[in-house]
């Protein structure tokens, strides 16, 4: 099992859609900030939102599965970065595809970026997305308690985050310095 990221091309981008958007595949929406009830993108949004270097696509054994992204949560200061993640195929999930996605895009986001701090967003519902922070050496730096309203139930918007100095120790420690 081999996880990459890259840069989408122009001939991923009808499949990315297919896989996130089309009929079947709409387990990742219950996950990914299901209360903010997020319409979905068009063919021609995700064009356009596939053109941007804070997004690539995530490939097992050279499938397209999800993407990895990043924004500046700060707008044009440029100065606070979040980075996310969406395995879009739900039958892989479990298996590591996403630590090693978000390890990968963490060691490509601090190579791209001159800051000192890059953070992670979820809810308190999406356990799997907590322990892939944890796992790939994030700490959780805040916890706002009980403003994310789901399915009739209040839950804690989690923010994780990890410094650069932090970063290289880990990708020392993970062998990914090679």
């Amino acid at each position: 099992m081999t996880v990459t990221i890259r840069p989408l091309q122009q001939t991923d981008i009808q499949l990315l859609w297919q896989i996130a958007f089309g009929a079947g595949h709409e387990e990742w929406q219950n996950w990914n900030g299901p209360y903010f009830h997020d319409a979905p993108m068009t063919e021609d949004e995700m064009h356009a939102w596939a053109h941007d270097p804070f997004k690539n696509g995530i490939f097992l054994d050279g499938r397209l599965v999800g993407a990895v992204f990043a924004y500046y949560s700060d707008g044009i200061l440029e100065r606070w970065l979040e980075v996310g993640i969406v395995v879009y195929v739900n039958d892989i999930w479990g298996q590591g595809v996403g630590t090693t996605a978000l390890r990968l895009w963490l060691d490509r986001v601090f190579g791209m970026v001159d800051l000192p701090h890059v953070g992670l967003t979820t809810w308190s519902g999406n356990i799997r997305m907590m322990r892939v922070a944890e796992k790939i050496g994030m700490r959780e730096e805040a916890r706002i308690r009980q403003v994310r309203y789901w399915q009739n139930q209040y839950w804690d918007s989690m923010k994780y985050g990890i410094l650069r100095g932090e970063w290289e120790e880990t990708r020392y420690a993970q062998g990914m310095d090679n």
